[in-house]
């Protein structure tokens, strides 16, 4: 009878790890007003755009003085369900945090292994506010490609943790597009590109309009405070490196 019974559970579910797509939101403020203020503005003009999708609410990069300060998830919750979202996790919080997040029916995730990637900023870049950071993380199979083909708005980022990244739509001013490879992007480009993010040199970077607020291969930078020539700006180009320098080229 027990043999018949297990056969009878297997046969009903059965339990796997999985990769996901995953959404972090990465707040910079406890502010509920000031954070509902940004996600409005930032959101107005795609109000589908996460359809439904899973979002784990990241704490670690709060001002220090702000760490302290009490955090109501159930109405932070209920916020982030108001523009699509369905937020599941809460990580990089503190004990009170992390035991008010589990009162609100969200769990508790661990960090990333290895942080999501950074270019560094200018020195003449501007401080950073206190709007949320929203970003898409999806790990993609060894030599595998993720594909976009929806606008990146500003403040979204999208990282390809593994792998390329195709981009079939608009990425415009402060939205971010990395990946541990090449990043390839079929439209204009005018946010940020960062490829080989964990120090792949022989990533490269491909535009078909190249307006771009930075780029980046392998933590080598260039920003759009150096004038592109006529021959690159707003054409097709490809980027790479050459002895630790950033080359552009045309794409005939």
């Amino acid at each position: 009878m027990a043999d018949a019974s297990a056969a009878r559970t297997k046969a009903v579910f059965e339990f796997k790890s999985a990769t996901l797509p995953l959404v972090a939101l990465i707040l910079k403020t406890t502010d509920l007003g000031v954070l509902t203020t940004a996600l409005d503005a930032q959101l107005a003009d795609s109000p589908d755009f996460f359809e439904q999708e899973p979002v784990v609410i990241d704490l670690s990069q709060l001002p220090e003085d702000d760490t302290a300060a009490p955090l109501d998830f159930t109405v932070l919750r209920d916020l982030l369900a108001r523009h699509q979202t369905q937020p599941i996790a809460v990580r990089g919080g503190n004990d009170a945090q992390n035991a008010a997040a589990r009162a609100a029916g969200l769990s508790i995730a661990a960090m990333p292994v290895t942080p999501t990637p950074r270019a560094p900023a200018p020195p003449s870049a501007a401080p950073a506010s206190e709007a949320p950071q929203i970003v898409r993380e999806v790990q993609v199979p060894a030599n595998g490609t993720l594909v976009i083909d929806r606008p990146l708005r500003s403040g979204q980022q999208v990282y390809a943790r593994g792998g390329d990244v195709i981009v079939m739509a608009v990425v415009n001013f402060g939205a971010e597009v990395i990946a541990d490879g090449n990043v390839h992007v079929y439209a204009p480009l005018r946010g940020k590109a960062i490829a080989g993010a964990r120090g792949n040199t022989e990533a490269r970077i491909f535009t078909t309009c190249m307006e771009a607020q930075l780029v980046a291969i392998a933590g080598i930078y260039r920003t759009s405070e150096i004038a592109l020539p006529a021959n690159l700006a707003g054409k097709a180009v490809q980027i790479h490196l050459d002895d630790k320098k950033i080359l552009m080229e045309p794409i005939l």
